[in-house]
């Protein structure tokens, strides 16, 4: 499982002229699901996120999390975080989960995130053409792989 997180001033996500999420201060995830995620996947990956100290303190240090700030997530599932492009021009996206598979562990993940104690978490439409808005805070931009956090 892949994650990008911006963490934002506020953002949001709009399908067919509509805002369907948006939130403040917090986080925007960009979530990609491998075939080979499962739900410890999905638990290593909202534990994290919810615990990353990457938000300022008084001192203006990266020492507060997204719980520590009452912050708020918009997450938004991303199959092409698992773009391979080594061959040709055209990225082929053979390493991404089905769609039936990947929804369930996108779901999941949203659920966790929401156990874990974050008080707000906003989507967006699995499988949809979306437009998604962000204020870039800092610019602060993390990429998790949970391969890599194992």
């Amino acid at each position: 499982m892949r994650a990008v997180l911006q963490r934002v001033t506020n953002a949001s996500v709009t399908v067919e002229d509509e805002i369907i999420g948006e939130i403040g201060q917090g986080f925007l995830i960009l979530l990609g699901v491998t075939h080979e995620d499962t739900q410890e996947e999905a638990e290593l990956l909202a534990r994290k996120i919810s615990g990353l100290r990457v938000f300022t303190d008084k001192q203006d240090k990266m020492n507060l999390s997204l719980l520590d700030i009452g912050g708020e997530a918009l997450v938004v599932s991303q199959f092409t975080l698992y773009a391979d492009c080594k061959k040709g021009r055209r990225p082929s996206f053979i390493n991404a989960a089905k769609p039936e598979e990947a929804d369930r562990l996108y779901q999941k993940f949203v659920e966790l995130l929401i156990q874990y104690g974050i008080h707000k978490v906003e989507t967006g439409r699995f499988g949809a053409d979306m437009k998604v808005s962000l204020l870039n805070d800092g610019p602060v931009t993390i990429v998790l792989d949970t391969d890599q956090l194992k």
